[in-house]
């Protein structure tokens, strides 16, 4: 069966792209380590599986992530050292890392293994010193010198530890960022880049600010959810009315809005992308909120590249039901935050991607109203049997290697 073409004008090209498209997707696999710069905002674990997949075609994604996260281990680690969030940047420095690479699938287990929540803190305290004395079955099997710098970090986050750390449920992945974090003078960068050349990172992962600040939700009563945990529907019952805005506030006693701005590195690595995707996942505790900070628009509006928004495939609790022509017009109001009258939707959202006959959206898609504007639909068979109802990885991760 032929593909289906696709003529994206407002791509600022006149090629007709394919969908997907077997020349260029056989010409990235052969040579990964030159593919196209797909650059996704998110967090959390949406994306996950499609990192499995893009390493398949292309080495150079970039993955700017979400740093406020509040439940969980991260809470532990943010309320004891003020720092930002780093499980959602473990989680994708592990889903981009080379799995051939000897040594890796070790460093997964270990990157991926939780306390025990129904354990005495002095056992917990035991099980990370053994750990850190390499007498640990996951950190035993590690070669070196991965195993040198694990336990150096475990040592380190022991000696930092307070008292009242509770260790239960916690993720040793995440202790040990943290402990590369309060070793590089309370820098992220230090330790992520450490990491993915350790482990073969195939691929770019930042946190979209270097900051400790927490997303707060503005409820359409006016209450205040402040926490990303309070609002996503995980960790507590899903909010009952719609979020009317989300911000950065730095004090969670007193969550009045702050400013925080992108720095310049960020800037030039969102103006180096090929494609840029706001794809699936928790819409304002991972999307919206690696575009608050001040510049991520405007860096966004500096760069000649397809721009498309993937809408989830079923629900999302933080939406209250909200379709994806309502979405679409919430995104562009963040995307177009740095300067409402002077940017142009087409400058940061060319295209929303959906699968009319698939999908499980709330309403139809409503493609004039999307025209009017200036978004494009594209409509591509997203979600297949084995995937349903969420987006199938390897089909959305050929559909944008395909538009680049």
């Amino acid at each position: 069966m032929k593909p289906p073409e696709f003529s994206p004008a407002y791509f600022e090209s006149t090629r007709t792209a394919r969908l997907p498209d077997p020349i260029r997707l056989a010409r990235y696999e052969k040579v990964p380590d030159l593919g196209p710069r797909l650059l996704f905002f998110s967090g959390g674990t949406a994306l996950r599986d499609l990192s499995a997949h893009l390493i398949r075609y292309t080495h150079n994604s970039i993955h700017v992530i979400t740093p406020f996260d509040s439940g969980g281990s991260s809470a532990q680690l943010r309320n004891a050292f003020h720092m930002p969030a780093v499980g959602d940047i473990r989680n994708r420095l592990m889903a981009l890392a080379d799995q051939g690479i000897h040594g890796n699938q070790e460093i997964f287990a270990l990157y991926s293994y939780r306390l025990p929540k129904n354990a005495g803190r002095d056992s917990l305290v035991e099980e990370i010193s053994r750990m850190a004395r390499g007498k640990h079955r996951l950190v035993a099997r590690i070669p070196d010198p991965m195993r040198k710098l694990i336990r150096n970090h475990l040592f380190s986050f022991l000696d930092s530890m307070p008292e009242s750390f509770d260790l239960r449920g916690a993720s040793i992945g995440n202790l040990i960022l943290a402990a590369g974090y309060l070793n590089n003078r309370r820098l992220l960068d230090p330790v992520i880049y450490l990491f993915s050349m350790l482990v073969r990172v195939r691929g770019t992962v930042r946190p979209v600010v270097n900051k400790h600040r927490h997303l707060v939700a503005e409820l359409d009563s006016g209450e205040l959810r402040v926490g990303q945990h309070q609002f996503t529907g995980k960790q507590t019952e899903p909010i009952s009315e719609e979020i009317r805005r989300v911000y950065l506030a730095s004090n969670k006693k007193a969550p009045e809005p702050v400013e925080v701005q992108i720095r310049s590195k960020m800037r030039e690595l969102i103006r180096s992308a090929d494609l840029i995707c706001y794809p699936m996942g928790s819409f304002y505790s991972s999307l919206v909120a690696n575009l608050l900070p001040s510049g991520v628009g405007d860096a966004i509006c500096g760069v000649r590249c397809p721009k498309i928004f993937v809408p989830n495939t079923y629900p999302d609790p933080e939406l209250r039901g909200l379709d994806p022509t309502r979405q679409t017009e919430i995104l562009l109001s963040y995307l177009k935050a740095d300067d409402p009258e002077g940017i142009q939707n087409p400058q940061v959202l060319a295209a929303v991607l959906v699968d009319r006959k698939n999908g499980q959206y709330t309403a139809p898609v409503d493609g004039r109203k999307l025209n009017e504007m200036q978004v494009r639909v594209i409509d591509y068979r997203l979600v297949s049997q084995q995937s349903r109802p969420a987006v199938d990885a390897e089909r959305l991760a050929q559909c944008l290697l395909s538009l680049t």
